[in-house]
């Protein structure tokens, strides 16, 4: 599926975020009691969208996901973790505008 988000469990995490790609891949950690959760998914869709050529992202609830929530030590919701290879090249937590999303993305995006 290219330019939405996927929607994944702790089951499918290592195959669907940690499978080798040339794309920057963000982890959208989430919540449906979080109030900014809500305003920080359609920000998701759009980058989704806008980046799919360079970019992959995966949406996580967090209380049925508890492993890769611990895993990757996701405190707060929203979060979002950019994995480049499977590694943390960056993360961040809680709600963020539109433009602070697009720093970051062009910050650690494939050119």
């Amino acid at each position: 599926m290219t330019g939405s988000v996927i929607t994944i469990s702790d089951a499918e995490f290592a195959a669907t975020a940690l499978e080798p790609t040339s794309k920057l891949v963000v982890i959208y950690f989430w919540a449906p009691w979080c109030g900014p959760c809500r305003l920080t998914a359609p920000l998701m869709d759009w980058a989704a969208t806008h980046y799919s050529d360079r970019l992959k992202v995966v949406k996580m609830e967090i209380d049925p996901n508890p492993e890769t929530v611990a895993k990757y030590q996701v405190q707060g919701v929203p979060a979002l973790i950019f994995l480049k290879d499977g590694e943390v090249a960056a993360s961040i937590e809680g709600a963020i505008g539109k433009q602070k999303l697009i720093d970051l993305l062009e910050t650690h995006l494939p050119k």
